[in-house]
């Protein structure tokens, strides 16, 4: 499904269950070794998404620990993204010649849990929302812009290694499937007036959001 709103030069892997027993390398093993037993599914199964999109890109398999702030430490000369909500799992990886980052999320297409769109967003993005829910009501708007600021995070760490937290960052929202984010912390990244630039896609139960930053726009050599 996800492929549906990336660039072709990404590799794509997703799956809707965990029913497939997936390995994990010791190194991961001792990441999740107090985790619940759901946990440490999801958490092999995306790995386990992510090593086919490398061999895709003709990469052998290899261990996916954590780096800062817990992002995924991906092969030299790679970026990548993974995401899990319930009944989903995928992995997005590109050559860093394609692309300078990546970020996808998905969340199930149904409205924020009470209370948490105030802490997620800005006063004008909720004035927006209003807007676009009354226009088009079959879609949970609070919840897709939520994914969308997950996906910019992700884009937004491996460029700076800085924290951004949700309200750091102005997202709008163009209901023909795309959104851009301003970020507005001081010395973020160049990337042109619109910011970070994504797409998005409601299908069979989900939001999904993807943002990409292409070497030339984010300064990266």
């Amino acid at each position: 499904m996800i492929e549906k709103i990336l660039p072709p030069d990404v590799r794509v892997a997703e799956v809707f269950d965990d029913d497939q027993p997936a390995p994990l390398f010791p190194e991961e093993e001792a990441l999740v070794t107090h985790s619940t037993d759901k946990r440490r599914r999801e958490f092999a199964t995306v790995r386990a998404c992510a090593r086919r999109a490398l061999g895709e890109l003709g990469l052998p398999p290899v261990a996916l620990t954590r780096g800062r702030n817990g992002a995924p430490r991906w092969p030299s000369g790679v970026v990548g993204s993974m995401t899990h909500c319930r009944g989903y799992r995928a992995a997005v990886v590109a050559r860093t010649g394609a692309l300078a980052s990546i970020g996808i999320d998905a969340e199930p297409a149904r409205p924020l849990p009470h209370g948490v769109l105030g802490m997620v967003t800005r006063q004008d993005e909720r004035a927006t929302l209003s807007r676009l829910e009354e226009d088009m009501p079959g879609i949970h708007w609070d919840r897709l812009i939520f994914s969308a600021k997950e996906a910019v995070y992700k884009a937004w760490f491996p460029l700076t290694e800085r924290w951004l937290g949700f309200t750091d960052a102005v997202v709008e929202i163009d209901p023909g499937g795309a959104f851009t984010a301003r970020v507005l912390l001081p010395d973020s990244p160049a990337l042109g007036r619109d910011g970070f630039r994504g797409s998005w896609l409601a299908c069979d139960g989900f939001l999904l959001t993807a943002v990409t930053v292409d070497p030339v726009r984010s300064g990266a050599k």
